[in-house]
């Protein structure tokens, strides 16, 4: 009687093992060698050569090269562990990701791991340790600091996770983001034609308000601007172009323009701005200059402040580019899907761009959530 025990107790044993090793495959086609199993089963070597070549020999598995393919169809499918990791809470753009990445997650039922970089490289690089110890399948990186998008990368790819960036490349990972060319040019004609409908085509300056520690490609957002720029008023030359470092955020945006203002003389001045947040702080520098009508602003992402912001009566935010970040879950987890499922994809997913403006930004988004100016300020200056 307890012989017998023993064997039903062995045989369920191999059972639940055998089932350990058939769960392992996420996905109908995927290839797994013998350490893959291993590591994912958390079995030991000799046992999982053993079972996987039982279900082999019984038609369950099939040898594919070095590895392992499923030849059943689970019944459900196996849900994904994706991280995330978020640029900063503190500014809208990058919370509106967020929210869309979550809600689309719990939709398409994919384990989402959030953790927060807060606009920090050296928080970068202790969530990329955490989601490698976390063994997720996929990471999404959302983090700003070029100098620091090599050495994430490093790690993710000695640890074998594919990786999404988002907005900033980083290499071997697919990059999702910002058209950033395309946008500044759409961004820069429509603050041409405003200079040429509102004051004759002049304008005595440009400031171009930057953030160098994002590197050349989001920096090309103002190269099409400027390009975009001197096709449409010829009179615009390099001594007009004022380049000013608000690195991406509003307190430092206004305390840069502030101080140009103080010895600048220009009667006209064009703010092109890497981010609405620049945006805003430069548009608040004229305002307490006394200078709000001299100017005229243009942002980038349309974000929910710039929003606002554009509602307001004769504002001097003339227009920010729209990225819609609202739309981002959707997009990006269906490109993680199709990289975990082995599928070709490009090497860039670009967004479409829209110039959202005083006059169409109810229509784009109709359903925002009134919000005061104070309320926007206090918002902003957090984020500083």
């Amino acid at each position: 009687m307890v012989e017998q025990s023993t064997t039903i107790t062995s045989g369920v044993t191999a059972v639940s093992r055998a089932c350990a090793i058939l769960r392992a495959f996420r996905y109908q086609g995927e290839t797994l060698r013998l350490r893959d199993l291993v590591e994912r089963t958390r079995l030991s070597k000799v046992t999982v050569h053993r079972i996987a070549g039982t279900l082999a020999a019984n038609g369950l598995l099939e040898r594919a090269g070095h590895g392992y393919r499923s030849l059943i169809q689970s019944i459900s499918p196996m849900r994904f562990r994706v991280g995330y990791a978020a640029q900063s809470d503190e500014f809208s753009f990058s919370r509106a990701v967020t929210e869309s990445l979550r809600a689309t997650a719990a939709a398409e039922h994919i384990d989402l791991i959030i953790v927060n970089n807060r606009y920090s490289r050296r928080t970068a690089l202790r969530n990329a340790e955490f989601l490698i110890r976390e063994k997720v399948d996929l990471i999404v990186e959302f983090q700003t600091d070029q100098n620091v998008a090599p050495i994430i990368s490093s790690k993710y790819l000695e640890a074998g996770i594919p990786t999404i960036a988002v907005e900033i490349p980083h290499p071997g990972a697919t990059y999702f983001g910002a058209n950033n060319y395309a946008a500044g040019v759409l961004g820069g004609r429509f603050l041409g034609r405003w200079t040429k409908l509102n004051w004759a085509g002049l304008a005595d300056e440009l400031i171009l308000l930057e953030l160098p520690v994002a590197g050349p490609l989001p920096r090309s957002r103002l190269t099409g601007v400027t390009d975009a720029l001197r096709e449409l008023l010829p009179a615009l030359q390099d001594r007009h172009i004022v380049r000013l470092d608000g690195n991406g955020q509003f307190g430092p945006s206004l305390e840069q323009v502030r101080k140009h203002l103080r010895r600048s003389r220009a009667e006209r001045t064009l703010v092109a701005a890497i981010n609405d947040p620049s945006a805003l702080g430069a548009l608040r520098a004229f305002e307490e200059a006394g200078r709000v009508k001299r100017c005229a602003v243009l942002g980038q992402n349309a974000s929910e402040e710039a929003r606002a912001e554009m509602r307001s009566p004769e504002t001097r935010l003339i227009g920010s580019v729209g990225y819609f970040p609202e739309r981002y879950g959707k997009e990006i987890l269906a490109l993680a899907a199709a990289i975990l499922h082995k599928e070709a994809v490009p090497p860039a997913i670009f967004v479409k761009h829209e110039m959202i403006t005083p006059a169409n930004v109810d229509r784009y988004y109709p359903n925002d959530a009134l919000l005061s100016r104070d309320s926007i300020d206090a918002a902003l200056f957090r984020s500083a």
